[in-house]
């Protein structure tokens, strides 16, 4: 939550609801604990609005709008109301499309709420009508996270033709609602007409080949959108023409800092077509190309567009098969010509000692690279005395790697540490921030508004 300028003062507030006893409380405070007095506009409409709508209130809710009404009564703005379904500090209730339009109500005129993270519900397409309406209506909604709602192509028709009008949403969410091709086209001619989304993130939503490439049309000539992932479209054949269009979209934008590629179903030809466009393009800090069948030979490439770029600063590389070669392509690069990248994750690769070593190695002249992740592959004892020595110097810092080391017997072992680029991508932990600089590195280092 962001301070900002002291609140006006609050006009009276009306006589305080009936007696605790006979509101419809669910089960989230314990049986003998009495609901909480009203101390704030939002909770007490979203009281009064239940007892006309004849709605059970969801209590737990009941208790995030108190919070938010105690914060604001301190003088805060630049709120965000956080009602996540999947949150395992207390029992939860999830929201409902129902639900939801209760809450549009009661803040679509607010002026201190400017996020709403709703992830994990049971919204559906009920709940995306409202959250159409919330988005023509409140004018101070900048980020919105629908994430895994069960909204379908309607629903994701009906939000994408509400940000044709709106000019203040700044960041959006949708991942894991199945839109599908239908959807996604939706959202790419949206993108044709909005000049204010910077953020858009529609990964796991079953696009479609015909609107992953509507997407790389159309960001060729949008020059506002700073990060968009598209993780995991539903793509058929052999051909990779995903990477031949977004490759050719690279070479015309200017402005797209963060692109995500995740599960795209690309090998080395694919690669080959993305750094092919690197060469020209001038702006992409962040490449996310994790989950694909990318191998040593497309090291090479990759490599090589590295000698000359100046902007990538992280590069994802997770779950693919460079193994030692490609590894050690990297480290020649990295310890000789790139001055550039500060992020690199070879996570789950098949590298084995040589090419670990090797990338050790590399940092020990390149003082630009801070970040390097490589659990899951396979660690002999000189990779273990190596990775060692880069922590105890201080050369690698302890929050900038996913492994640990440890002695046994004299024997130096290393152990995974919960640290990534983007470890709190679908969960939020159970203590602690869920976006931290050590399990969130990715967003870190290249920020695109909040760690979506």
């Amino acid at each position: 939550m962001l301070g900002g300028g002291k609140v006006a003062a609050r006009a009276k507030s009306p006589s305080p609801p009936p007696a605790p006893t006979t509101i419809p409380i669910t089960s989230w405070a314990p049986a003998d604990r009495s609901v909480p007095e009203i101390i704030g506009s939002l909770q007490e409409d979203y009281y009064n609005l239940c007892m006309e709508k004849s709605r059970k209130i969801n209590s737990f809710v009941w208790h995030l709008l108190q919070e938010v009404d105690e914060e604001i009564e301190k003088g805060l703005e630049g709120i965000t109301l956080n009602i996540p379904g999947n949150s395992r500090l207390m029992p939860v209730e999830r929201i409902t499309g129902e639900d939801f339009w209760i809450l549009s109500r009661i803040l679509k005129k607010n002026p201190y709420i400017n996020g709403l993270d709703v992830r994990y519900n049971l919204m559906s397409d009920v709940g995306a009508y409202y959250a159409a309406r919330l988005l023509q209506k409140q004018h101070k909604l900048i980020y919105l996270n629908l994430m895994f709602n069960d909204i379908g192509p309607e629903g994701g028709e009906l939000i994408a033709k509400a940000l044709h009008k709106n000019t203040t949403l700044k960041y959006l969410r949708m991942t894991g609602n199945k839109i599908e091709n239908k959807g996604g086209m939706f959202f790419a001619a949206m993108l044709q007409i909005n000049s204010s989304l910077e953020k858009l993130d529609l990964g796991d939503c079953d696009l479609g080949m015909q609107s992953v490439i509507a997407f790389a049309t159309v960001l060729t000539q949008n020059q506002t959108i700073k990060g968009i992932n598209l993780n995991r479209p539903i793509l058929y054949g052999e051909q990779e023409e995903s990477t031949v269009h977004l490759g050719h979209m690279l070479k015309e934008n200017h402005c797209l800092v963060a692109l995500h590629m995740c599960k795209h179903n690309m090998k080395n030809c694919g690669i080959k077509q993305l750094c092919d466009a690197l060469y020209l393009n001038r702006s992409l800090r962040y490449l996310d190309v994790s989950c694909n069948k990318i191998t040593r030979d497309g090291m090479v490439c990759l490599a090589d567009v590295l000698k000359s770029n100046t902007t990538l600063e992280v590069i994802d590389l997770s779950f693919n098969r460079i193994e030692d070669v490609g590894a050690k392509y990297l480290s020649e690069i990295l310890a000789s010509h790139n001055r550039s990248l500060k992020a690199l994750s070879v996570v789950n690769n098949n590298i084995k000692g040589e090419g670990l070593v090797a990338l050790s190695q590399s940092m020990k002249t390149n003082p630009i690279l801070s970040n390097v992740y490589i659990w899951g592959n396979k660690f002999d004892e000189a990779t273990c005395v190596a990775y060692s020595d880069l922590i105890q110097t201080g050369r690698l810092k302890p929050d900038n790697t996913d492994v640990e080391p440890f002695v046994v017997d004299g024997h130096v072992y290393l152990a995974e540490v919960s640290n990534g680029l983007k470890k709190h991508y679908y969960w939020r932990p159970t203590y602690g921030e869920a976006c931290s600089q050590s399990s969130n590195a990715g967003s870190i280092l290249v920020p695109v508004g909040p760690d979506l």
